[in-house]
């Protein structure tokens, strides 16, 4: 067979696309491989084709209790009517020259991003554009220090160079703000830096966990490994030139507000324990909630004799081979670290607390196709539609099945739809488990879904808990041992090695850090191990001291952090040139908002299976509250960051040099 001839792509058409195009196999795999609800507005978008996103082909994207329907719930004879379609599409675009049609109008783009989303209120486009990315990086500042206020300089200390402290860096520089970034690793990417276990991976689909404008487009997975994480975040700071701005092997200590100068003053103490000090006009912690390893409060526990390590800590010079070794805790990072290395160990005995609710994921591990991913490194738009398809599947996620009906009466579920969800779930479990009575009494919840992190699951943990060398045990730890662990039943489990998959302090906001305000106030006496901010940001007390992913802005069930960062990193810039505009030095919540949206957060959570549930669960705090999560629709925040009430906010004057020396 001849090989085929490439035709030369015009100006604008990627040359993969002109050579998928020419080879008529590949190109009829890559559309059978494709997510039709993504490649026909994605076509549409590139030929103007507006008859490819006929009502009849849209995808009815049902909410299913316990999984996503594949390709949009779209019938089969509606999908081979798609792939026809978009097959004849592409040849079209093919034979008549690959000219791209001209980049569609505000009403055309709406059509098509309702396409995959239905008949949604306008209220939310803004939402939509922002996530599909056009108009190109429409989530830019859009303004500059020196347009907002000429001679007016504004420097500002970002803490931790993370997914959130990206974020902040990239759009603050886009501003003209002056930028430091304080960094105690030696690389960025925070928590997918550090968390190095065997095993580790995302539980969110790959397209939507990345920035609105550092789209990737060839995701080797859905639900991609740590190191592809990693590699994605290095990336994005080599494009936008962010490590310049980094001080790598900076751990910050201490930040205390100055009265007088309206100014911050940052300690950090750099690898050779040197302390540095910085001065700015504000600061922003990007640090995250799952940042600090939470080791349990057990008898004994640094007696043991063995290598010991929390898997966020992972020992990789520790060689688990023919080793007896014990995982504590069975939350997401035992979930992924013992399928992982369950084929290497002599012995693996899992301390399980709490048993995980575990949504079935067959493609979890699974990687893309290779025809999907040549499809998306070559056509332009589709992995942007790929993105917002995955993006809307998400944005309220499985929130209506955790949400509380107060009439409902059930000793677990919460509603009947949390409670067809549980059916579900335990449904599945009895699947992977009911060959196994003495393991499935173990493994089923007796709390509602939702009141905890689900799994995602593939069938690996129920193949990994069945092998005869791995014991699941329920009995609660009374004692480390120097060879083992001991459990209430009076048996000491003899083991080589001890991992901690026992998570974050992820209510411990800014700690180990002293944050003094104004008035010297100290932030963490303030809050009293219940932290709070308003919006997730602003903290009374505090002025220009801002948190991205701060205090109740954890998504668990809908939506992307990575989204929420971005969005709140917009708020945050937005106060900022509010500030420049009125000549003011600090800008400041005021308490009677702070504490009106607080007591609005609560009563949220108080409708959420995690806000009644009384299982444990990191999502609350030490004194019981929910401090972590957000409980209300993902437009809700979008509406709240992206449109604030400036009354909430007190702008306090820029002072004379004569003002600070007299005072």
């Amino acid at each position: 067979m001849a090989t085929p001839t490439v035709p030369t792509a015009p100006s604008g058409v990627p040359d993969e696309l002109a050579a998928l195009l020419a080879d008529d196999d590949a190109l009829a795999a890559a559309v059978d491989a494709a997510e039709m609800p993504a490649l026909l507005p994605a076509l549409a978008h590139l030929t103007g084709e507006l008859d490819l996103v006929d009502d009849a082909l849209r995808p009815p994207l049902r909410l299913l209790p316990d999984r996503v329907e594949p390709q949009g719930g779209m019938a089969p004879e509606v999908v081979a009517a798609a792939r026809e379609r978009a097959l004849a599409a592409l040849r079209r675009f093919r034979d008549s020259g690959m000219v791209a049609a001209p980049e569609p109008a505000t009403a055309t783009l709406r059509r098509l991003m309702r396409f995959v989303a239905g008949d949604v209120g306008d209220e939310y486009l803004p939402l939509m554009a922002h996530e599909l990315g056009l108009p190109d990086d429409v989530g830019a500042p859009g303004w500059t220090v020196d347009e907002v206020a000429p001679g007016r300089t504004l420097d500002v200390v970002v803490v931790g160079a993370g997914m959130s402290g990206l974020v902040t860096a990239h759009r603050l520089t886009q501003a003209g703000v002056g930028v430091t970034v304080l960094e105690r690793n030696d690389d960025v990417g925070g928590v997918w830096l550090e968390n190095g276990y065997p095993g580790a991976r995302l539980d969110t689909a790959n397209f939507a966990y990345s920035y609105s404008f550092a789209q990737r487009p060839d995701w080797p997975h859905q639900f991609s490994a740590r190191d592809d994480i990693h590699d994605y975040f290095r990336s994005v700071a080599d494009a936008f030139d962010l490590r310049r701005l980094v001080r790598f092997g900076h751990e910050v200590v201490a930040a205390e507000y100055d009265d007088a100068t309206a100014r911050w003053t940052v300690t950090a103490r750099d690898r050779d324990g040197t302390e540095v000090v910085l001065d700015a006009d504000a600061v922003i912690s990007a640090t995250g909630q799952l940042n600090r390893p939470k080791l349990p409060d057990v008898p004994g526990r640094d007696s043991f004799a063995g290598p010991a390590f929390h898997t966020a800590r992972w020992r990789h010079d520790v060689d688990l081979t023919g080793r007896r070794v014990a995982v504590i805790g069975t939350g997401a990072s035992a979930y992924q670290v013992v399928p992982s290395i369950v084929d290497r160990v002599a012995s693996l005995t899992v301390f399980q607390r709490t048993p995980p609710w575990m949504a079935p994921t067959p493609t979890y591990h699974a990687p893309i196709p290779e025809p999907a991913r040549a499809l998306a490194r070559a056509l332009p738009h589709y992995p942007r539609w790929l993105r917002f398809l995955q993006f809307w599947t998400s944005v309220d996620g499985r929130r209506p099945f955790m949400e509380v009906d107060p009439d409902w009466d059930h000793p677990v579920s919460v509603s009947a739809r949390n409670e067809a969800l549980r059916r579900a779930l335990v449904a599945n479990l009895e699947a992977r488990f009911g060959d196994r009575p003495d393991l499935l009494a173990k493994v089923v919840p007796d709390y509602p879904p939702g009141a905890k992190r689900m799994m995602r699951d593939n069938g690996v943990w129920a193949a990994a808990l069945h092998r005869e060398h791995v014991a699941l045990v329920t009995d609660a730890i009374t004692e480390v041992t120097p060879t083992g662990v001991r459990t209430a039943d009076g048996a000491e489990h003899q083991v080589d090695v001890v991992v901690y998959a026992t998570g974050f302090h992820a209510e411990e906001f800014l700690a180990p850090i002293t944050v003094r305000g104004r008035e010297g106030r100290d932030l963490h006496a303030q809050w009293g191990g219940d932290a709070r901010a308003h919006l997730g940001v602003h903290v009374p007390g505090f002025p220009n001291l801002f948190c991205v992913y701060g205090p109740n802005t954890g998504l668990v069930i809908n939506g992307s952090i990575l989204l929420f960062s971005e969005i709140a990193v917009h708020h945050v810039l937005g106060l900022l040139r509010e500030l420049l505009e009125r000549d003011a030095a600090a800008v400041e919540v005021r308490p009677e908002a702070h504490d009106a949206y607080n007591a609005r957060v609560d009563a949220g959570s108080a409708r959420m299976a995690w806000g009644v549930a009384t299982v444990n669960s990191w999502y609350r705090n030490a004194a019981g509250r929910v401090s972590q999560v957000w409980p209300f629709p993902l437009l809700d925040y979008w509406r709240m960051v992206r449109e604030p009430d400036l009354a909430e906010y007190a702008f306090h004057p820029r002072r004379s040099a004569e003002q600070n020396a007299r005072a």
